[in-house]
């Protein structure tokens, strides 16, 4: 049976937009085209698809997804053993995070003491530790600074001004998307309005400077954390918002 790109979209959960820029990046063509020019997918584009999502839950950047699955000695059947034991290691430590809560809620509520130490069972050191070294590793002294000034900055933050923050942010985000489907450059002036938004939440948390702020739209192209989170709302997103950041950082900082 063949899934149009609509219907593949709905069976998979992955967005028309995404499946047609995995097909401009030759990581998932189609099994064949109509004359009419809708693609068409069947079972191997199906599992190939699978693995790309596998490969994306485990943090794998789109550049090495593709070089991956499309060398000749591929083994899907060794790559999904590779991932069922990757995921039941992170599933283990899901399962603490949500007893942790568990112990937590009932210890708020008065009904069970928990020690000091269960306060962050489960919770991975190594990856704090990744982004602090990240961090540090690259501006160095200025990373010091900036990292004491956000906690002075967010000290007294509620949790409504987190969700507050968050909204903000997915707004611009969302507003991106748009124009880069739109086909807008980094540089017109309905982007730039939308990077002073961004800039100005950032600005909640610290003073990003002219190199600070650029710094940034690096850290954002570089780590993959960040480059997971931004594809979410375009494959696109993280290249066209560092480069709109660059450019709002060398025309107004």
């Amino acid at each position: 049976m063949g899934y149009t790109v609509k219907e593949l979209a709905q069976l998979s959960g992955v967005s028309v937009r995404t499946l047609h820029f995995y097909d401009e990046a030759g990581l998932l063509k189609p099994a064949y085209v109509k004359e009419n020019g809708y693609r068409f997918y069947e079972e191997e584009q199906l599992l190939q698809l699978q693995q790309i999502l596998f490969f994306r839950e485990l943090d794998f950047e789109l550049k090495q997804i593709q070089k991956i699955v499309s060398q000749s000695d591929f083994n899907k059947i060794a790559a999904l053993c590779s991932h069922r034991e990757i995921l039941k290691k992170r599933g283990e430590r899901i399962q603490t995070l949500i007893e942790t809560i568990d112990k937590t809620i009932r210890h708020l509520k008065k009904e069970k003491t928990m020690s000091d130490q269960e306060i962050y069972d489960g919770f991975s050191k190594e990856k704090q530790e990744e982004y602090e070294k990240y961090i540090l590793d690259r501006y160095e002294k200025k990373a010091e600074s900036l990292i004491e000034e956000s906690k002075r900055n967010i000290k007294g933050f509620t949790q409504k001004d987190y969700d507050q923050i968050k909204q903000e942010f997915d707004s611009v985000h969302r507003e991106l998307s748009k124009a880069i489907d739109e086909r807008l450059s980094t540089g017109s002036q309905e982007v730039q309005s939308l990077i002073q938004r961004h800039f100005q939440i950032i600005s909640r948390f610290y003073n990003p400077t002219k190199e600070v702020y650029a710094g940034l739209a690096d850290l954002y192209l570089e780590h993959p954390d960040f480059r997971k989170m931004y594809e979410t709302f375009h494959p696109q997103m993280v290249t066209f918002l560092a480069e709109a950041m660059k450019l709002y950082a060398q025309r107004n900082l």
